[in-house]
This record gives C-alpha cells, sequence and structure tokens, in this order.
C-alpha cells in the first residue's frame, strides 16, 4: 500500500455494489514492447461487485469462454486475492464478469479481467488504494494469464490514455498525452496465446536494431506530445519483435501495407496478437482502413471482428445500474 494511504482507512460496507466498464487495451504500440499501451473505447468486458462479509472471493462468468471460477485460477480472482492480502482479510468479494473481450485476443482481455475488478472495488473502499497500487494488484492476474508480470496493458486500463511504463521495480508510469486519433482493429478468430509468443522471441539482438528501435520510441513519444502526425506515422516501426511475431497472423503484411495506402499512420500487431490495429487522424481514413481489412480477412477466409474506436482517456469506469 502507497504511503500517501497510511493514515487513510477503508470504507467497506457488505453489500454495496458497483457496476464498471473495464476496456480493452492495445499493448506495445508497435515499437514499444512492455512498456507502451493505450485504452480504447471499444470493446470492454462488464462487471458488477459487491463486498461480502465472508473474506473469500466469488467468481460468476455471465460468459461461453468457461474460465474457472475458483479464485487462484482466475486472472480477476488472483487479482482481487492480492487486494485482500493489503486488507488483512477483513471482507471479500462477489464478483459478476460479463466478457466481450475475447481471451487470447491480442487486445488486452486478460488485463480488463485483472484491472476492472481492483478499480472496482477500490471505488466501494473510498479509492483507499492508489492508481499504482492497483497496477500492483492486477500485475498478479497478468502473471497468472501469461507468466511474466508486466503492465503495458494494465496500466492504461487502469489510467486510461497512453501510458509508458518506465520502470517494474520500482514501478513507474507515466501517462503520455496525445492528440485526437482513431484506432482500427481487425480481431482475426484465431488465437495467439501470449506465453506462446513470447517464447519464440530472440534472446538477444544487434547493437544497430537496438538503437533503431530506441530511436522510434522515443519518436513516438515525441510525436504524440507534439501532436506531431507525420513523426507518429514515421515511429511506428518495430525490427525487433514484429517480424518474429507476424508469421503467426495471416494476412498482416498485406494489412499493415494496404492500411497505410488508405491512408493510416501506421500501426502493427496488438499485444501479442492476432489483432491488428491501425492508428488514423480522422473516421473517414480509420473507416477506410477497416474496409481493407474486412477485405483481406474475407479473400483468406478467416472469421474476423472489427473495431473502429478511440482513445479512451478514463480508463477503468463505472456505469449506471
Amino acid at each position: 500500500m502507497s504511503t500517501n494511504n497510511e493514515t487513510k482507512q477503508a470504507i467497506a460496507k457488505p453489500g454495496d455494489s458497483i457496476k464498471v466498464h473495464a476496456p480493452g487495451t492495445v499493448a506495445n504500440l508497435v515499437c514499444g514492447f512492455d512498456i507502451l499501451g493505450l485504452a480504447l473505447n471499444e470493446p470492454c468486458d462488464e462487471m458488477e461487485i459487491k463486498i461480502i462479509e465472508e473474506p473469500k472471493v466469488i467468481i460468476h462468468h455471465n460468459d461461453n469462454y468457461n474460465l474457472p471460477l475458483e479464485p487462484e485460477k482466475n486472472v480477476c480472482g488472483v487479482a482481487l486475492l492480492a487486494m485482500m492480502d493489503k486488507l488483512d482479510h477483513k471482507f471479500g468479494f462477489e464478483l459478476t464478469v460479463t466478457k466481450h473481450i475475447k481471451p487470447g485476443s491480442g487486445i488486452g482481455s486478460s488485463a480488463a479481467s485483472a484491472a476492472g475488478p481492483v478499480v472496482a472495488a477500490n471505488k466501494l473502499l473510498g479509492n483507499y488504494f492508489s492508481n499504482e497500487d492497483l497496477v500492483q494488484m492486477a500485475m498478479f492476474g497478468e502473471k497468472l494469464a501469461s507468466g511474466v508480470k508486466h503492465a503495458d496493458n494494465i496500466a492504461p486500463c487502469i489510467y486510461g490514455g497512453i501510458t509508458l511504463i518506465r520502470a517494474i521495480h520500482p514501478l513507474d508510469i507515466i501517462s503520455i498525452p496525445a492528440p485526437p486519433m482513431y484506432v482500427t482493429l481487425v480481431h482475426p478468430q484465431i488465437e495467439v496465446k501470449t506465453s506462446d509468443a513470447r517464447q519464440i522471441l530472440k534472446k538477444q539482438v544487434l547493437l544497430k536494431d537496438a538503437i533503431k528501435q530506441w530511436g522510434n520510441i522515443a519518436g513516438l513519444v515525441a510525436g504524440f506530445i507534439k501532436s506531431d502526425y507525420e513523426l507518429i506515422g514515421r515511429s511506428l516501426e518495430d525490427v525487433i519483435i514484429e517480424p518474429v511475431r507476424s508469421i503467426l497472423i495471416p494476412g498482416f503484411d498485406d494489412v499493415k501495407a494496404q492500411s497505410k495506402e488508405a491512408g493510416a499512420l501506421g500501426g502493427g500487431i496488438s499485444g501479442s496478437g492476432p489483432s491488428i490495429f491501425m492508428l488514423s487522424k480522422n473516421e473517414k481514413e480509420a473507416r477506410a482502413v477497416e474496409v481493407v481489412m474486412k477485405d483481406i480477412y474475407e479473400k483468406i477466409g478467416i472469421e474476423y471482428y472489427t473495431y473502429v474506436t478511440t482513445i479512451n482517456n478514463e480508463g477503468v469506469k463505472a456505469i449506471g445500474n
């Protein structure tokens, strides 16, 4: 628990409940592997959480993904158990989840599952914990899902907008301002597990590739801050991760090339895939990119979903009952 909360009291009233939307996220943003991410306005998961007297976590799923209900085996449950540890197990939580972000989609399904419950519970506790505390708890869920504690999806899901993870130990999260942009995504209905996508990555990289990657990351962050669309487009290049992971995604090269021809600033693999995202300056270009994506996957013959959305600057948010 952060020092600024040490004198606060967790306000817990059994029976109190809240509903939230937990947004999908795009991690890496092409060149920023494990350090950059943004939150989306669509898609999002729906969750309702209630404080209960008994110190345990009860999970209900209103979806067809057959996710485990045992808290220790569920991404939502692991995050809430981490919160209960901080609260000395004085009470528990009952959680009902309706997932709209398919697991293994590359759009931050596990991050939404991990972040949504702890943010919702924290609202019921009178915002007892800081956002940084919540990220730390939610990262236990990401570790269960992928085997690694990473925050590039968790941070934007909780903070909203675009975030930079400068460091994990100690955790250092920076919110990055950005100009208005549209995000077009295509989600081919195949699964790429994050753990599998990590295993195929090279353990060592050439210095010249590292230098080029550092330049792109710095250029992308500078482009966001300066609202320089051209710089953003030039910096959306990955010479380390994408060349390896893209072979797992049918049609990737065509989607990327033809989307840029249709007006996109650029883009690439969303998280570990299989979803692909493209950034555009306006809705007209974003819709043109969606047409390109649909055409390519219709020809390949793979079922897919597409989204045209914008950056979510709130993160997990409460919704009406």
